[in-house]
């Protein structure tokens, strides 16, 4: 099964939990899944950990031409992380290398946001001036980065995660674990000049405490999001907050249900959310769930952290005809994650099971499904040198 491989940076308390969850699922589980392997698997990049960057954790985006951008959290010239870029031919270019003098950022753990005229938008976990507790900035299509907001100042946010997302007039919207008034993390906004207002601070309690996954945006402006614990239940919440900043606990999770949601949401026409949870479920292995309009959550599936999967970090993302496309961070054949698919009544199809070996492994990161019905990602770790692949799989 192969030991557990990690880059030597430095852990949050959470990622200490996800990594030791994934020990012992990898050395306890044994149920298998009901589904079987049908893809083809092609690694786009195998990551050096040299000038093109090293253990990628962000979702991928794609241009009108196909090309693909990302980030990795390690790697490039100065060993802080990178933006890159890969082509439709396959050919990787690094976009800009973090500096380690830090004060551009350094270290960023999400994907990056595209605009129309080829700007790239993001979040670096550590680095900036002041504290050095993240950044957001943008990347201009010459490749010139401009920092436009520094976390760290009380009561600012502290360590953004989760993918932003962008509105119409250009503002950026996203989370960060910690920071704010009450020490549980933020919601924030950066306005087009770099201008940057806290939403609202988590408490730590009853409302929610250390948001992980990025947010959706409705198309009156209200936000939804996730709190990776805290609520009712201590567990995690789903919460809404509209555009007076009022926030609203939309579901407490507790166990069979669901427990420690860490991943981004998504949302249909009809107002239902759907997420994946870390923990819990039938077999406290991490869901995959829906939440209605009014407030019923259903638990879509539950992993066993055998063949099947188990430990989703990241979301999901959906079709036209309602199937839902994830990975898991653990589980499959090979305890190495996998990429799934799960039907509209629940039926659960494995499309790859990594294997830690030029495949890569530990896919923490969500898919980009594009219109021909490709799926694009990335494993943190794994590849011919260790260090994470891109890849496409085609179901």
């Amino acid at each position: 099964m192969g030991n557990l491989k990690q880059s030597n940076k430095a852990l949050s308390v959470f990622d200490a939990v996800v990594l030791l969850a994934i020990v012992t699922c990898t050395l306890l589980s044994s149920t298998p899944a009901q589904a079987q392997e049908r893809t083809i698997f092609t690694s786009l990049h195998a990551f050096t950990n040299g000038v093109d960057g090293g253990n990628p954790y962000g979702t991928l985006v794609q241009d009108a031409r196909g090309n693909l951008y990302g980030t990795s959290s390690g790697g490039g010239t100065y060993a802080s992380g990178t933006v890159f870029k890969i082509d439709v031919r396959g050919r990787q270019t690094v976009l800009y290398s973090f500096y380690n003098t830090v004060a551009d950022g350094k270290d960023p753990l999400e994907g990056v946001v595209l605009d129309a005229a080829g700007n790239l938008y993001g979040s670096t976990s550590s680095g900036g001036t002041g504290p050095g507790l993240g950044t957001v900035f943008k990347l201009d299509p010459a490749g010139t980065e401009t920092v436009l907001h520094n976390f760290g100042s009380t009561p600012d946010g502290t360590i953004p995660e989760g993918k932003l997302v962008r509105d119409a007039q250009g503002n950026l919207y996203g989370v960060t674990v910690g920071g704010g008034a009450y020490r549980g993390g933020t919601v924030f906004s950066v306005d087009p000049a770099g201008n940057e207002t806290v939403l609202y601070s988590f408490r730590g309690g009853a409302d929610g405490d250390g948001p992980y996954g990025g947010l959706v945006m409705d198309a009156h402006g209200s936000l939804y999001g996730t709190t990776s614990s805290g609520g009712t239940l201590g567990a995690g919440t789903v919460f809404k907050l509209d555009l007076t900043g009022s926030k609203t606990v939309l579901y407490n999770f507790g166990g069979p249900d669901g427990q420690y949601p860490r991943g981004s949401l998504i949302r249909d026409g009809a107002g239902n959310l759907y997420g994946t949870t870390f923990f819990g479920g039938a077999y406290d292995k991490g869901t995959v769930f829906k939440l209605d309009s009014a407030g019923t959550e259903t638990v879509l599936h539950s992993f066993s952290g055998g063949a099947d999967g188990g430990l989703p970090t990241a979301g999901v993302i959906g079709d036209a005809a309602g199937n839902l496309y994830g990975t898991t961070s653990d589980g499959g054949v090979h305890f190495y994650g996998t990429i799934f698919a799960l039907d509209p009544i629940g039926n659960l199809t494995v499309l790859y099971s990594f294997r830690d070996g030029p495949d890569g492994g530990r896919p923490f990161a969500g898919l980009l499904r594009t219109a021909g019905g490709a799926l694009y990602g990335v494993t943190a770790i794994g590849g011919p040198y260790e260090y994470g692949t891109v890849f496409r799989v085609t179901p």
